[in-house]
């Protein structure tokens, strides 16, 4: 979590760049099977370092449908799900908006991505998704926009 959108230091600079430090970015975490944490949907909290339990409920089965049946959201421990704030960013940056939260989104994943590989673990992203189905699963506000899915997990060896 802190390596997608973790506080740096005292100005609360983030770990992926952010056009204006406009912070468009909301983490959200689907557990389906992490050791001690519930199975629920949590959110990030960067300022706190914390995770919100939003509701304890098993996901996997509504948000594998919402992902057009992509087996790796049922089988991951965890997905992380980037939900966008637009109006953050559009508010200083206008029409450019959009390119610089979809950079921004790129940059954190990244990290999300590298993080995991150093854990020993795996993830891919989701890019395929019914946008409205998984913002109906996640209960996000208007404002906020699932833009982006990590399901991760251990890798299971091929043989």
């Amino acid at each position: 979590l802190w390596s997608a959108q973790g506080i740096t230091n005292e100005s609360g600079f983030r770990t992926a760049p952010s056009a204006g430090a406009t912070f468009p970015l909301e983490l959200y975490v689907v557990v389906n099977n992490v050791e001690n944490l519930k199975t629920g949907l949590y959110h990030y909290l960067p300022l706190k370092h914390e995770l919100e339990v939003i509701r304890l409920e098993d996901l996997k089965s509504r948000l594998t449908d919402a992902c057009l049946g992509q087996a790796m959201i049922t089988e991951a421990g965890a997905v992380f799900v980037f939900g966008a704030v637009f109006e953050r960013t559009a508010k200083r940056y206008g029409d450019r908006a959009e390119r610089y939260v979809y950079n921004e989104v790129g940059h954190a994943a990244q990290n999300l991505h590298l993080q995991a590989a150093t854990l020993g673990l795996g993830t891919v992203v989701i890019g395929a998704f019914v946008d409205s189905a998984v913002d109906s699963i996640l209960c996000l506000d208007n404002d906020v926009k699932s833009i982006y899915l990590m399901p991760v997990g251990k890798v299971q060896s091929v043989k």
